[in-house]
């Protein structure tokens, strides 16, 4: 009888001991392939900071940048398997899982940055919800958030006014198909080189020109090896911040909706550390020597409209539907 008594009372002690610890820390392996002085970078150690945080040092977020644990398909592998927790790159690095969700990087789909923001909202928007829904179940990741980068420019060692500049001359395509058929539409010939390999594929002249964010540019210094931005803003440069669902699902509730509103507030301030820092980015370029050649220059973004468009209506039909409802979208 003894015995039995102080098991249970031994038994009780635990149990109330093990009610009161504090929950062990969930560690995330966040992966992107940003470098340093990009929006994405600073998006990535802001929200690592802030979900710490938020949930009280519940859930820590260890970042990996400038491909240390891979490139974009890698990176992507990495989430799928849970050998990476979460990441961030383009929407269309997940068209491996759906391919539909490249349509988010869709050019000249966006009326506005903040439009852009709008139409990829997870929680809100019809079309991401729906390709979210298809990423779960066929790929084990979801779409938690995302980051705005600007607006994606053209940068060149030579004067790009029109499709017939770049006509089949070798151009940077992120390595992605959606890229490929945008390069396509510039008139140009599709190359595909990893953001990594990026500046040394420049001065080489593997690629002749490539197309970025004006961070990305200033960040890596493509100055040095390029001469000319045309400010074509072909692109609203919205990436998708990605989970590997059997991670998402084993933090508590309360931690997940702790983590959305941290990616959500960091998302509206990346809108606006983008729209903030153009103007300036401009000015440091050419003050790096870059020429900036704005439609007051002659820039005809009609010449690159239609048959990038063209393009990707006929190389994407599928697509038709979500643009829609992207463009349904306040």
């Amino acid at each position: 009888m003894y015995t039995s008594i102080t098991g249970r009372i031994a038994s009780a002690i635990l149990t109330l001991g093990l009610m009161s610890a504090p929950a062990v820390a969930e560690e995330l392996r966040y992966a992107h392939v940003g470098s340093e002085g990009d929006i994405q970078t600073q998006y990535a150690a802001e929200a690592a900071a802030g979900i710490a945080e938020a949930t009280g040092g519940e859930v820590t977020v260890k970042v990996f940048p400038a491909s240390q644990l891979g490139g974009v398909a890698e990176m992507v592998d990495g989430v799928r398997l849970g050998s990476i927790s979460m990441g961030h790159h383009d929407f269309a690095s997940l068209a491996r899982i759906v391919p539909d969700v490249a349509v988010f990087n869709a050019p000249f789909i966006y009326r506005s940055a903040e439009q852009a923001l709008a139409a990829t909202d997870p929680d809100s928007s019809p079309a991401l919800q729906e390709i979210n829904a298809k990423l779960i179940e066929e790929g084990g990741v979801r779409i938690i958030g995302r980051i705005y980068r600007g607006a994606r420019h053209i940068s060149s060692n030579f004067e790009v006014k029109s499709p017939a500049d770049l006509k089949d001359k070798p151009f940077r395509a992120v390595p992605l198909d959606l890229w490929v058929s945008m390069v396509k539409g510039f008139g140009a010939t599709p190359t595909p080189v990893e953001v990594s390999e990026l500046p040394t594929a420049l001065m080489t002249g593997l690629v002749v020109g490539q197309e970025n964010p004006l961070t990305m540019i200033s960040a890596n210094k493509l100055y040095e090896v390029q001469s000319h931005v045309a400010m074509t803003g072909h692109m609203h440069s919205v990436l998708a911040v990605f989970v590997n669902e059997d991670v998402w699902q084993a933090l508590s509730e309360d931690n997940r909706a702790k983590i959305t509103k941290v990616l959500d507030e960091k998302a509206d301030e990346s809108l606006r550390w983008a729209q903030e820092s153009e103007a300036g980015l401009v000015e440091e370029l050419k003050e790096n020597g870059m020429t900036v050649i704005t439609e007051a220059d002659g820039l005809d973004m009609d010449a690159f409209r239609t048959p990038v468009l063209d393009q990707i209506r006929a190389d994407f039909p599928d697509f038709a539907p979500y643009i829609e409802q992207i463009a349904a979208v306040e």
